[in-house]
Order: C-alpha cells, then structure tokens, then sequence
C-alpha cells in the first residue's frame, strides 16, 4: 500500500487529493497539502496543529483558512490523497496483470513494497483510525468507504480467480482474509522486521491463491 509523500496526488475526480470543491487550486494548497500529508503520517494527526503546517510550508493563517476552512476539512485532503494514491495502484494492477491471479499477486507485492520504503509508518487509514473512533465522524466515514472499496475490489478478483470450481471458497472471505494479513504487516513490521513480515505476507497470499489445489 502506498504511503504518502511531500507530494499532492490527483483524486479520484481529477481534482488534487480528490477535493470535491476544488476550492482555491494554487501553488499555496498544494503546498500546505503536501506539508500536512507528510507531518499527518509521519507524526500522527492530532499531534501536528496549524501553526506547525504554516511554519514548515511556510504559509500565512489567512490563506490557510482560504483553502482550508478547519483542519477537518485538512485532514479529509489528506485521506483523499492517499486513498487516490492507492486507487490508481490498484488499478494499474488490475489493468496490466495476465490474469486474475496475478493482479492480486501485484497487490501483495504493492504491500510488500510499502513496508521497505524509509519512511514507513504503517497504514495511513489505520493510524487515522486509531485517532478518529467516532463512526459518524467524516473522517472515520471516509476511512470506512475506503476500506470498503478495497475489500470490495478483493472479492471481485478472487471471484474471477476461484471461477465455478465445486470447491469454490466464498470470494468475500479470501478479500477478508488478504485485508487481515495486509493489517497484520502494515502494523508488525516495525516490531518483527521488514524481511520476515513480508514473506510471511507474501506466503499467506499464496495460500489463498491456491486453496483450490
């Protein structure tokens, strides 16, 4: 899974970091984005305030507030980010992959490569989780839609991989299962290592892959 960077991605709607407003598209919001995005995920949401991101990106509180009425609506950029980053890897998973079989390969080795990377914290969506319980708030909302999304996207390819085999497992809990172990070594790397993590992940990709054999 992709982890964010200094940069600001395009959303899903072709709008920066997927802002449905497209409010105030400019050097200055780009450049608060992608400062926030790195301090979020590299310190933890709640840990960074404003006036952090106004001295580090440098920016007045004015044109904060222009592009940004509250750190909520920050915060939500932020997750539109990542969540854009992801979609689009997913996708060039799904669109260049042989077959079925291989496109979650892909998505494996997306998560295996994640966790080599320097600056990995784990999960963005499970580190804002774990700072935003409240399942009404939009935050917590967005988190959910995008882990529906991907589980939802899972399923749709261990279908295809599992076909009409009499011994057919049901697709949704292979989804289940592979999001389980991604939890697992987004959140154990730290504590068990880069190597034995990821090949334990990778293995447990395989044994969904050939559970029919």
């Amino acid at each position: 899974m992709v982890t964010p960077t200094r940069s600001a991605p395009a959303g899903p709607n072709g709008s920066p970091n997927g802002d449905p407003g497209r409010r105030g598209r400019s050097e200055a919001r780009e450049r608060l984005l992608a400062t926030a995005s790195g301090l979020f995920y590299l310190e933890g949401i709640r840990a960074v305030g404003v006036e952090r991101i106004l001295a580090e990106a440098p920016a007045t509180r004015a044109t904060f507030y222009r592009h940004f009425p509250s750190k909520e609506d920050l915060v939500l950029a932020y997750l539109r980010g990542v969540d854009a980053q992801i979609r689009a890897e997913v996708h060039a998973a799904v669109e260049t992959a042989p077959s079925p079989a291989e496109a979650v390969r892909a998505i494996g080795a997306a998560v295996t490569d994640s966790l080599a990377r320097p600056e990995f914290r784990g999960c963005a969506f499970l580190n804002a989780a774990a700072e935003y319980p409240d399942p009404d708030d939009p935050v917590r909302q967005l988190i959910l839609d995008h882990r529906a999304w991907y589980m939802r996207t899972l399923a749709e390819l261990f279908t295809q991989v599992f076909g009409d085999s009499p011994r057919r497992p049901d697709p949704r809990h292979a989804a289940r299962h592979f999001v389980m172990m991604r939890d697992g070594a987004m959140t154990g790397t730290a504590l068990d290592g880069v190597d034995s993590v990821g090949a334990a992940f990778q293995r447990g990709v395989e044994g969904l892959l050939t559970v029919l054999h």
